[in-house]
């Protein structure tokens, strides 16, 4: 684990029968539990592992529209603004703190794609201030990097992924809600075309809405269903380092490395939009989907080949019926290794950007899996040809601050309630028919 998250105590008794069972405790899952049950809906929320013991744990930790797909952007500014709320209005501690968020670059390239994004942004009231060189420089102390300039986001921010989720799924039981983990959903149970049910390895849920947000597992979990997800699991790296004296005031991204700083005087350090690819039979059923996104960032994806993707995984060929152990009961918490050259690479970076952090010192390193969509939009929608099933899904490595946003949607659609966004941009059918996909915009 990347770090020691939250305890959350499960709920006294498993109900028979609620208005929706949410499938997946991170802060997707976590988020729409809380938003139903504060609409007075019963709800189950049911975990395989532990409540955010997997990506939503693992990320970065930012909240930021900065650089988001446009199709994102009334999401994200929706989402911040619940980030803002939900400490006062839960009583419980997420870690989230509107700091701001500052890139700095030495390419011209990025000058200009954020110039361009800026300029669309408006649009929508967001606030993405472009940095002269000399600026730059001054949101940057003590960085060696002659920067030619950069970027600020002063209204985005930051939250604390092994807090969040946890105190969420907290917040939601003391609504009414409940929440079981260490308790796998073999499967949905169909009457009639329908849902009608949850099957779980402690039995059987009566409920005619399923919201599935179970990350990287989601495809393998439709497929069984008949329901088909093109999703692309991509695995990231990320570390955390020893406390220190801290150089680096807000979350900073520059192109060698991405930090987000803690209370603690350590970081949170990544390098952003590196990671791995180990396929197996899902990655070779949707390879013809991904491929585009692929030929345009393979140069930042290692390749890793084997036959274990295959056999266990969310990645695997697997068939199951529902009285017996399930792929998701095999493994109760992903958990894939570091890339430790790319940790190593980054450590690098972050020295020799700033001199006063020679004696940083990695104390912990940690992978996770990361669902994709071809267009790397998620998908919170839902599935016409089965309904009662609502799909949250694909978020593409930036899931975590749109978090209660996607919640409070997904929240809507499972009551019929007036969507708190358009939704068409996130709707299923256009991963499966083609209709309105287009290619990733900025990530």
């Amino acid at each position: 684990m990347p770090a020691l998250i939250r305890y959350v105590q499960d709920s006294r008794y498993f109900p028979e029968s609620v208005d929706v069972v949410v499938i997946g405790a991170g802060i997707a899952g976590t988020s729409a539990a809380y938003e139903l049950a504060r609409k007075g809906v019963s709800v189950a929320l049911i975990e395989k592992g532990l409540v955010g013991g997997e990506q939503s744990s693992r990320n970065w930790g930012w909240c930021r529209q900065q650089n988001r797909d446009e199709r994102e952007l009334p999401l994200i500014i929706y989402a911040l603004r619940r980030w803002g709320e939900l400490a006062q209005e839960t009583g419980e501690e997420l870690g989230f703190r509107r700091s701001g968020l500052v890139y700095a670059t030495g390419n011209q390239s990025d000058i200009d794609a954020w110039e361009s994004w800026g300029a669309m942004a408006k649009n929508y009231g967001v606030r993405s201030d472009i940095l002269s060189a000399e600026r730059a420089k001054t949101m940057t102390p003590g960085s060696t990097s002659r920067w030619l300039g950069g970027v600020s986001s002063p209204t985005d921010g930051h939250a604390e992924p092994a807090m969040a989720s946890a105190g969420l799924a907290i917040a939601a039981q003391r609504l009414g809600a409940s929440v079981f983990q260490q308790c796998a959903v073999r499967g949905l149970d169909i009457s009639a075309g329908k849902v009608s049910g949850v099957i779980t390895e402690r039995g059987t849920i009566k409920t005619q809405r399923v919201i599935c947000a179970g990350g990287a597992w989601t495809s393998m979990f439709c497929r069984r269903h008949g329901i088909e997800l093109p999703l692309g699991n991509v695995i990231g790296t990320a570390f955390r380092t020893a406390p220190i004296e801290q150089a680096i005031a807000m979350p900073l991204y520059t192109p060698g490395f991405a930090c987000r700083p803690q209370l603690d005087g350590s970081y949170t350090v990544s390098v952003s939009g590196r990671g791995r690819l180990a396929p197996g039979a899902q990655g070779l059923r949707y390879a013809r989907q991904f491929w585009p996104t692929f030929k345009a960032r393979r140069k930042n994806l290692k390749l890793e080949l084997g036959l274990d993707p295959f056999m266990k995984g969310p990645e695997a060929l697997a068939r199951w019926q529902f009285d017996h152990r399930s792929p998701f009961e095999q493994i109760r918490i992903l958990d894939p290794a570091a890339d430790m050259a790319l940790v190593q690479e980054g450590l690098n970076a972050m020295r020799k950007e700033y001199p006063a952090l020679a004696g940083l010192r990695v104390e912990q390193a940690w992978g996770g899996m990361i669902d994709n969509t071809p267009d790397a939009v998620p998908v919170i929608s839902h599935v016409e040809k089965l309904p009662g099933l609502i799909l949250s899904a694909g978020y593409s490595a930036h899931g975590f601050g749109i978090g209660p946003g996607a919640g409070r949607l997904a929240a809507d659609l499972a009551t019929d309630s007036t969507p708190v966004v358009d939704p068409t941009p996130f709707r299923y059918a256009r991963l499966v028919d083609g209709s309105g996909l287009q290619q990733p915009g900025m990530m």
